[in-house]
């Protein structure tokens, strides 16, 4: 019994150095961010949040009550899709996560330009130059996606 136990420990301990050096460090934050909204953040917004208070944005756009849920519930698909693509490195992940970088930097372009909460001209290309520059960055790494 005592050698299964130290077996399943070495397992774990080398899972979990592989998952720690299979991508650059942003790309294990973007890796964790998708666990967070996956099995913490996006249950409570889609099962708890109160409908009237829920709010999503798409492409920029505010979404609120069942349209926000909806919302929501496809976020929800996209990071449950997107923890497991970084988890596995799956080679569909690279195109996707790119994709979904790009739409996130023209979403925060459009909301900060044309939202009440915008932050302005300057602000507005502030932001979306970090997800492209994410975006950029996931592309150069197209190559570790292959599993």
């Amino acid at each position: 019994m005592d050698g299964l136990v130290r077996e399943w420990a070495m397992l774990v301990k080398t899972s979990l150095q592989h998952q720690l050096t299979a991508r650059p460090w942003w790309m294990q934050l973007l890796f964790a961010f998708s666990i967070f909204m996956t099995f913490v953040y996006l249950p409570w917004d889609v099962l708890i949040k109160p409908l009237e208070e829920d709010q999503e944005v798409w492409f920029g756009l505010l979404f609120t009550g069942w349209f926000a849920k909806l919302g929501g519930l496809l976020h929800w698909l996209v990071y449950g899709a997107a923890t497991f693509g970084y988890l596995k490195m799956k080679s569909w992940m690279y195109p996707w996560s790119v994709i979904y970088l790009l739409q996130i930097a023209l979403g925060m372009l459009v909301w900060s330009l044309t939202g009440e909460r915008g932050g302005g001209m300057a602000g507005s290309f502030f932001i979306a130059s970090l997800f492209l520059l994410i975006a950029y960055l996931s592309w150069r790494e197209r190559g570790r996606f292959g599993g």
